[in-house]
This record gives C-alpha cells, sequence and structure tokens, in this order.
C-alpha cells in the first residue's frame, strides 16, 4: 500500500493540469459530503474509473489532504483545515481594524463568517457595546437558510447547488423563516446587490444585515447583527457602513 500511495503522490505531483484537476474535482465531492464517501460514491460523483480514483485518493492521503473513514470511506483531511485556518487568519489580519472600527462606530456586533459544511461559520467577532446587545460565539456554525450571512453567501451557488444543499424542505426556525421558493427568489435579488436581510428568521428578536465579501479564499460575509427593536430604525445606517466596510476591505486586498 506505501508503495501505491508512493506511486499516486507522484503521479499527482507530475502529471500536469489532469491529474490537478480530477484531484480537485475528488475534494470538492468530499467537500460537498462532510460525513464521507465511499470510493465508489467518489468515483459517480466525478465520473472516473473507480481505480484512478483510488490512485489520486492514496496520494491525498499521503500529504493529508484526505483521511479514511473507519471502516469503508473518505473525508478531508486534516491539512486542508490547517491551510484554510491560515487563509483565514490572513483575511482576519487584513479586516480586523476595519471590523473593529465598525463595531466600535455602531455599538452593535459584527460578524466575519464563511461557509463551512454546508453552513454559516463565524471567523471573527467584534462584540458591541450597548447593555442590551446579542452575542454571536466565535467558531458557531449556523443553518444558511434563515441567517442573513447565509443567505449572502448562498448567493454566490447556483439555484440547483441551493437546492441540494437545503433540501426542499429547510427547517422553519421561527414564524418569519423562509420556504424555499421564497428563499430562493430573495437570493436572486441577492445577487444583485451583494446584501442580506435576516428578519428574526433564525432568533425571534434578533435581525441581522450581511454584505458579501468575495476574497482569494472563497466568499466570506460581514455581518451587522443587533436586537431587532433597534434594527428596524437604523437598517439604512447598517447597510452604508457594512458598504464602506466592503470597500475599504477591497482596496486594502488590491
Amino acid at each position: 500500500m506505501s508503495v501505491e500511495k508512493d506511486k499516486a503522490a507522484e503521479e499527482l505531483r507530475s502529471g500536469g493540469i489532469q491529474v490537478i484537476a480530477r484531484a480537485s474535482a475528488i475534494m470538492r465531492a468530499l467537500g460537498a459530503q462532510p460525513q464521507g464517501l465511499s470510493l465508489a460514491a467518489i468515483a459517480q460523483a466525478v465520473g472516473l474509473p473507480r481505480s484512478t480514483v483510488q490512485r489520486i485518493i492514496a496520494a491525498l492521503e499521503v500529504e493529508k489532504l484526505v483521511e479514511a473513514l473507519p471502516g469503508s470511506g473518505y473525508r478531508l483531511g486534516p491539512a486542508l483545515g490547517e491551510l484554510i485556518h491560515q487563509a483565514h487568519g490572513d483575511i482576519i489580519s487584513i479586516a480586523r481594524q476595519s471590523l473593529e472600527d465598525l463595531g466600535e462606530t455602531l455599538g452593535e456586533t459584527v460578524v466575519l463568517s464563511c461557509i463551512r459544511g454546508q453552513q454559516t461559520h463565524a471567523i471573527f467577532r467584534v462584540i458591541g457595546e450597548n447593555e442590551l446587545r446579542v452575542v454571536i460565539p466565535l467558531g458557531r456554525s449556523m443553518p444558511m437558510h434563515a441567517t442573513a450571512d447565509g443567505k449572502v453567501l448562498l448567493s454566490t451557488l447556483t439555484d440547483d447547488s441551493i437546492v441540494q444543499w437545503l433540501t426542499p424542505a429547510p427547517q422553519k426556525l421561527t414564524a418569519n423563516t423562509l420556504a424555499l421558493p421564497a428563499l430562493l427568489e430573495q437570493i436572486t435579488q441577492i445577487r444583485g446587490t451583494g446584501i442580506a436581510l435576516d428578519n428574526e428568521e433564525h432568533t425571534p428578536g434578533v435581525s441581522a444585515i450581511s454584505v458579501l465579501l468575495p476574497t482569494l479564499m472563497g466568499p466570506h460575509a460581514v455581518s451587522v447583527v443587533a436586537p431587532t427593536a433597534r434594527f428596524v430604525t437604523r437598517k439604512d445606517e447598517f447597510r452604508q457602513a457594512l458598504e464602506a466596510v466592503r470597500d475599504a476591505i477591497g482596496q486594502s486586498r488590491a
């Protein structure tokens, strides 16, 4: 097995664009199924012979980009998580000052998030200074269909991908949670504006507004989260502030 892995690793390093494209397709297939996939399922998902998939998987295992599951099957490996963490660290270092200034100016909670495991995942936050404030736990993953950052991140996907991720009946968390047809209609609008709202769709009494922040490591979202009583009177102010922060962070990355 060690010889096979070494052979596959060499093929992945020297085989050129085709092997890289195939390895990328395999990793994307695994990324879409966090619970893992069998070799047969991976081969079906990427349209390659099982023997080809097995050789590439073996090479990815060597680099810890893929790991075997107990029994059978594979999932993305720890090395990929380390790379993502490093990339997020770069994004946070670029955005930190702008986000801290935004939180201080508005007095509300500000969150930087990304997609992880088909949910929205908070990677940086600034807690608002108001006595009544919303605290988003750092590292918390939340459903994408019922949050402002989740919706703005979903807008980067096709409608078919969104339906596949959410299923035809996403969980209704509050009376305001949108059903899938209404969500898809709203996401069409979000694609044009880069702005999404959460009108107590995840938590009663809490609303949010998010702006899409494209980065080299994929889409991110910056959100302002506040009690609805304050949010409704300051929504336009929050939107203008988020658009300014998006532009400022974009310029600092240029």
